[in-house]
């Protein structure tokens, strides 16, 4: 194995640690708060001229990060990057990329970490960017959004709670979303990795 190789199996231990310590304390977050989910909590507040060129840095180091990844692995893949309210969205599309996203997106949320960790080096403040691996996240909002407005139709007929599965916080917060436009409300409950949105009857 060459020096180049060992150092990028150094830092590769490094940073999984590090993201490791970061789970835990967001898990702990999560579990003392029934309403809300650590990755759905909006930031403190920016001045409105300097958040979208903090979002757009945010997405353009996250890029770089990325694109070095895809050279290491010798995987083809075009980066694009966006601002969507609050926070930066980054894709990547094209080749041969389901390795990336890995079965129910585990590999995925683990490089999101990754990523933000990659952003906090940078910038030195927390990030809540998104990221999107051939589509993955777009197709699960989709059909979330739809699991959510029948969970509400089916509170709403019956009178009762609706629990769902357990879900990530990702998917917990497509779930509120479909949950509040269909006109109720709902919670998440439980300690991770079992947490899990209940739809209220009203």
């Amino acid at each position: 194995m060459s020096d180049s190789t060992d150092v990028q199996a150094v830092e590769t231990e490094t940073v999984e640690s590090e993201v490791l310590e970061t789970d835990t304390v967001d898990t702990e977050a999560v579990d003392t708060d029934t309403h809300t989910d650590t990755d759905d909590a909006a930031p403190k507040a920016r001045p409105e001229r300097e958040g979208s060129r903090h979002l757009v840095a945010e997405g353009d180091i996250a890029a770089d990060y990325l694109e070095g990844l895809l050279d290491i692995a010798d995987l083809d893949g075009d980066i694009d990057m966006d601002v969507e309210g609050d926070r930066a969205i980054v894709s990547i599309e094209g080749g041969d990329l389901k390795m990336l996203v890995g079965r129910g997106g585990e590999v995925l949320d683990a490089l999101q970490e990754l990523t933000r960790l990659a952003v906090l080096r940078e910038t030195g403040e927390r990030s809540r960017l998104m990221l999107d691996i051939d589509g993955f996240r777009a197709a699960k909002r989709v059909e979330l959004t739809e699991l959510g407005t029948s969970a509400a139709a089916t509170a709403r007929s019956t009178g009762e709670p609706v629990a769902l599965k357990p879900m990530t916080p990702f998917e917990r917060k497509v779930v509120h979303d479909a949950v509040a436009a269909a006109g109720l409300t709902s919670e998440s409950e439980g300690v991770e990795p079992m947490r899990h949105v209940v739809v209220l009857p009203g």
